[in-house]
């Protein structure tokens, strides 16, 4: 006689029962960490639909209210392009020039190729997959909550320190204007990380708490005000280039590079951070129209613009100055055209320019770190208060103080070269995990929709994750603690709250398949 509750007791046209093996092998913590959101999921989520199946838990960003599509061509462009110049331009030289001389324009090659061939990689993912969450949810739908959870990681010590480092340097600008225009400085001991001479930097502060307060007010505000602030950027970084090619020297690019090739990828290696505006784009896929469209386009316009504007502003920098006056030196960039013309007019223009540009791209940072971390709420990676969005406004205003007041303690309390190298790692990681996740997606999805295809595939992801490689193995010693750290975090976190409330495995829990296949894979 058969035993009740087998196949020969069941009623004809009934399904068999749920099979315990399934439950058990999708409990495995190998499981947890390999399953993968359906790239389905993530688009019908970020249009405020629910593709999950019945019975999955109300989380944040599913209670009708989602991001607003109000972003065009034009001012997604001018997002990447204010990203990435203002980002480091404004600085980089200072921090990079004495760690390769006059070969910092080697550096600055080696890092646009690189971020060239990983724009590409962007370029498709974002076309694929057009959520907001960038590399964090490229990884979630490639490669498996485990990895996309380390990205998320991070990009969110990427975003948050390299806004802060950006805030820093907005403090040497101002300065400098409020030095050339009205003969005023302000307090030597609230303009600086701590030390023997500073308190700590109260302008880098004030900064991101005026960049929060227009974030909560609205996205389609925001991207209006950077869109004027990035023209203003591009006329000042020309201004200078014109200016600084006056006073050209052939003599300041001898020796080309005294301290070898190995300064020449350490320079690179840390001024790549500066690249992250390709990535800030790609975070707003959820508030673009037409984005399968838009986005590879914004993508590909903002690394052409700022490849050119890199390259000539460090030729012109480092032909009228001497390379060793660049370490430790002030607003560099004002300081120059203040040296070559013998005036000031033209250094307080630029130093006005710079207080503008670094503001939007601060603007632009801060919104990319809001937008991971509201996809990682709604995800249940985070606590789902990070998901909420404002009914009025349409914007995460939680998460959005919450994130200003982790970048202005960075601000105002860490010196900016540990800032900027920093940034760099969580740059470069994030960059590889996308190079991988085009591999991936073509193998996995050969026939999901792309906007568009990386051209030479599979040789230029590959070689965009070398290039990221030999970058990253170009960073300092103390880099790579500092990712331990957020590493140790990231474990923790996610062991200890993330995979117990992860909508996707709560879902597996819940609708468990009868033939005990695995639905995590779309």
């Amino acid at each position: 006689m058969t035993p009740p509750g087998t196949s020969g007791d069941r009623m004809p046209g009934h399904p068999p029962p749920p099979r315990r093996t399934a439950v058990l092998a999708s409990n495995t913590i190998g499981a947890r960490l390999l399953r993968r959101k359906p790239v389905s999921t993530l688009i019908a989520e970020s249009e405020g639909r629910d593709a999950l199946p019945a019975g999955a838990p109300e989380e944040g960003g599913r209670s009708g209210i989602h991001l607003r599509r109000s972003i065009g061509l034009w001012q997604l462009s001018s997002i990447g392009i204010g990203a990435t110049i203002g980002t480091g331009i404004f600085f980089v030289l200072n921090t990079a020039v004495p760690s390769a001389g006059p070969a910092v324009i080697l550096s600055f090659v080696i890092a646009a190729v690189t971020a060239g061939l990983t724009a590409l990689c962007y370029a498709e993912m974002a076309s694929a997959i057009p959520v907001s969450g960038s590399s964090y949810s490229y990884a979630y739908a490639t490669l498996g909550e485990g990895v996309a959870f380390g990205v998320g990681i991070c990009l969110l010590m990427e975003y948050g320190v390299s806004a802060s480092a950006i805030a820093v340097s907005w403090a040497e600008y101002l300065n400098k204007f409020l030095d050339l225009a009205f003969g005023v400085r302000i307090p030597e001991q609230l303009s600086g990380a701590p030390d023997a001479t500073h308190w700590f930097n109260l302008p880098a502060l004030l900064l991101v708490l005026m960049v929060c307060v227009l974030l909560v007010r609205g996205v389609s505000e925001s991207v209006k005000v950077n869109a004027a602030m990035v023209a203003t950027k591009i006329v000042i970084l020309l201004l200078f280039i014109g200016i600084a090619l006056t006073g050209f020297q052939s003599g300041n690019l001898t020796p080309f590079m005294p301290l070898g090739i190995g300064g020449v990828q350490v320079a690179a290696s840390s001024i790549f951070f500066s690249f992250i505006g390709l990535d800030a784009v790609s975070t707003a896929g959820e508030e673009v129209k037409n984005p399968r469209r838009t986005l590879p386009l914004a993508i590909i316009i903002s690394l052409v613009v700022v490849t050119l504007l890199y390259i000539l502003v460090a030729l012109a920098g480092v032909g009228a100055q001497s390379w060793q006056k660049f370490d430790g030196q002030e607003a560099g960039l004002a300081q120059i055209l203040q040296n070559i013309t013998g005036q000031s007019w033209p250094a307080m223009l630029f130093a006005i320019g710079a207080v503008l540009s670094i503001f939007s791209v601060t603007l632009v940072v801060i919104y990319g770190q809001t937008r991971i971390l509201y996809s990682m709420g709604r995800d249940g990676m985070l606590p789902k208060r990070f998901a909420e969005l404002s009914p009025r406004t349409g914007t995460p205003v939680w998460n959005t103080i919450v994130v200003g007041l982790g970048v202005g303690a960075l601000a105002a309390f860490i010196p900016l070269r540990v800032l900027a190298d920093i940034t760099s790692l969580g740059t470069l990681i994030a960059f590889s995990v996308v190079s991988v996740g085009v591999i991936v997606l073509r193998r996995t999805q050969p026939d999901l929709p792309r906007g568009f295809r990386v051209p030479g595939y599979p040789v230029v992801p590959l070689l965009s994750i070398g290039f990221c490689i030999y970058l990253i193995t170009g960073l300092h010693a103390d880099t790579f603690r500092a990712g331990a750290i957020a590493l140790v975090v990231a474990v923790v976190v996610y062991f200890g709250y993330s995979m117990k409330h992860s909508r996707l495995g709560q879902t597996e829990r819940q609708t468990v398949p009868a033939d005990g296949s695995d639905r995590t894979a779309d």
